[in-house]
């Protein structure tokens, strides 16, 4: 059964929580943002205030700041957030004894019917729900930072999540004006952080061997099309946080990475990680700087974790593509650039790397193997990924026929 959405509350009034409320009332929905102390709710209503006024200074809003901000209610208090909410956000910490607790709690107070949604970037929906009576109810809806300008959301399926559910998550997003794809499987990392994995950690492994340098590496992939180089995208986004997250998926971080959070040295955030940020000038590579970096190995990684996502029917090669083109400033999906390059020599790299080396990393995906198998080898041939013809750049491929939706 479908849900029309009206009213939609939103727990949490951090950077997630104040951005996912400006845009939910900017497109002209009742939204009520919710934080256990009233000193955050009071600083996340003034960032969406502040905002709000610079978007309208630069024309960029179709209702005044005052009559959006009129949308918004403020509380501390949980039940009366949910009581009359269609969707309920949940934008709390990123720790499950948190987020469970916090769906426990709406659980009991939200209305029959209401969807709830985590905005979790990397945790278990599937989990989450388990916290709850109502598991088909539950579904990921993973904003990226920050919410005004980030135009995509993973939609996320828990295990238990309906169809109607996902559907009406999906259509919501539409309705904001951003851009959902679907995870259609509850897998770590989801899609965007999944595939984006092998470009911050290939690398890593590589000047950890003596195989490369930084700068090499951040100059090399820069100048392949990448918004910016692995580890200056590091410092930015903070090393702690990647190394957790690889942490907690039982995935081996590469000594450089160790020792860099070992000593304090998180990026920018802390003036010193990759680059100096105190006493340098931050991340200065020169482009040309990265001639003879092996830009293949690390790419076919990260196809190779495309690969992966569409033979377990996670997503779709577009769904892929598009979030990490409008997550990550990708200059192009890796799927299709996978397409141009030629699947069979993404193999054959992987396969001699695993050789040489002996690393698991390297396994091929089935799914790759597959598409090689069957002479599916990307755009020359007529087919990989996607599939070509003379009157389309592109259309369905194999994988979107085999996953069963186009996104």
């Amino acid at each position: 059964m479908h849900t029309e959405i009206d009213r939609v509350a939103v727990l949490g009034a951090g950077s997630m929580g104040h951005g996912i409320t400006e845009v939910v009332a900017m497109a002209g929905y009742e939204v009520t943002m919710r934080d256990i102390e009233a000193e955050i709710v009071a600083d996340g209503y003034e960032n969406v205030e502040w905002s709000l006024q610079k978007l309208g200074e630069s024309d960029r809003l179709d209702d005044s700041p005052e009559e959006i901000l009129d949308r918004i209610e403020t509380t501390t208090d949980l039940e009366a957030a949910v009581e009359e909410a269609d969707l309920v956000i949940e934008a709390a910490p990123e720790q499950m004894a948190i987020k469970q607790e916090v769906f426990g709690e709406v659980d009991d107070a939200a209305p029959n019917g209401a969807i709830l949604a985590s905005n979790t970037s990397s945790l278990s929906i599937t989990e989450i729900a388990s916290a709850t009576d109502r598991p088909e109810s539950v579904v990921g809806t993973h904003f990226f930072n920050p919410v005004v300008k980030m135009d995509l959301v993973e939609v996320i399926y828990g295990e238990a999540t309906s169809e109607e559910v996902a559907e009406d998550a999906y259509e919501f997003v539409e309705s904001i004006g951003k851009t959902p794809i679907y995870v259609r499987r509850d897998v770590n990392g989801f899609v965007v952080n999944s595939v984006l994995g092998p470009f911050m950690t290939e690398p890593a492994w590589m000047v950890s061997n003596e195989e490369a340098t930084i700068r090499e590496a951040d100059a090399a992939m820069t100048d392949r099309g990448y918004p910016m180089g692995p580890f200056e995208l590091g410092d930015l986004t903070g090393i702690d946080i990647g190394y957790h997250v690889r942490e907690e998926a039982g995935v081996d971080n590469p000594p450089i990475i160790e020792e860099k959070v070992e000593a304090g040295d998180l990026g920018r955030k802390t003036g010193k990680g990759y680059y100096d940020y105190e006493d340098g000038d931050g991340p200065d590579y020169e482009a040309g700087q990265g001639e003879g970096f092996d830009t293949l190995r690390v790419e076919a990684r990260i196809v190779n974790e495309a690969a992966k996502l569409v033979g377990q029917d996670v997503a779709t090669p577009e769904a892929i593509d598009t979030g990490m083109q409008l997550g990550t400033g990708f200059p192009e999906g890796p799927c299709r650039r996978a397409d141009r390059m030629g699947l069979d020599i993404v193999l054959q790299k992987l396969e001699d790397l695993q050789e040489t080396t002996g690393e698991e990393r390297y396994e091929p995906a089935d799914y790759l193997r597959e598409l090689v198998a069957n002479r599916e080898t990307g755009e020359e041939v007529g087919g990989g990924f996607f599939e070509y013809d003379e009157n389309s750049d592109r259309s369905s491929g194999a994988a979107d026929r085999k996953a069963g939706s186009a996104e």
